[in-house]
């Protein structure tokens, strides 16, 4: 039996992909709720807002996370 998994060098981007993409379908929705109100248009409106988002949040997330882990890594002990 294979292990089917990505390899380690792959935490990063899988890391962004599922973070940004979670984050900005909440973000997003609510977001669109706030300006249209709960309706039909909104919920029409959602997706093209949260793609929207998305498409912008993962490749800024690719190169923000390295900046931000190593000022973390500056302010905080290690265990």
């Amino acid at each position: 039996m294979t292990d089917r998994r990505l390899p380690a060098r792959y935490t990063l981007a899988v890391t962004g992909f599922f973070l940004t993409a979670i984050m900005t379908f909440i973000i997003s929705g609510i977001s669109t709720v706030m300006a249209l109100g709960v309706s039909v248009m909104a919920l029409g409106a959602w997706p093209i807002a949260w793609l929207t988002s998305w498409v912008i949040a993962f490749p800024t997330v690719l190169v923000v996370l390295p900046l931000v882990r190593r000022l973390v890594a500056r302010l905080v002990a290690p265990v």
